[in-house]
């Protein structure tokens, strides 16, 4: 699972509509601060997580599920923060609805990897990214850890 930085990048950049599956209203939990990073960088999160049927995050409602969402509304990536055993059905939900809309990537958090799950994304034409975080690989590949003294591996005075 080896991505270009330019893969990343383009993925980061064609990217202005995130629905987060399994995003928590928990302020202290990874899923909720991935979340609202994004979210102050410019894109739109929509949070999806049947847990919290009432609840707005980052602006938005939450969506029960990927279905929820109006049909009107494009969806470029979808972010998943769910098990790697619970991957297929979200993506198989993904496509279904959200394939004709626009959907472009599926991205899976660090520690998800579902290769059955990547193979009919795939298929489906779309991107995927797997056991990555778009909130480092946006601080990396945009220069936010730089500020932090961190070596990105972006430049390099190497050969």
């Amino acid at each position: 699972m080896s991505y270009s930085h330019i893969f990343l990048r383009e993925i980061l950049t064609e990217s202005q509509s995130i629905a987060a599956v399994g995003v928590s209203t928990n302020s202290i939990r990874p899923s909720h601060f991935v979340g609202r990073y994004l979210s102050q960088r410019g894109y739109r999160i929509i949070p999806v997580n049947p847990m919290y049927p009432d609840a707005d995050l980052f602006g938005e409602p939450v969506r029960a599920s990927l279905a929820d969402i109006p049909a009107g509304e494009t969806v470029d990536m979808v972010d998943i923060f769910r098990r790697s055993d619970q991957v297929l059905p979200v993506v198989e939900e993904a496509i279904d609805t959200l394939l004709s809309r626009g959907l472009k990537t599926i991205w899976m958090q660090i520690g998800v990897i579902n290769p059955e799950a990547e193979a009919l994304a795939e298929k489906a034409g779309l991107k995927v990214v797997m056991n990555r975080c778009p909130k480092i690989e946006h601080q990396r590949l945009f220069g936010e850890l730089r500020k932090g003294g961190f070596n990105t591996g972006i430049i390099s005075s190497k050969l």
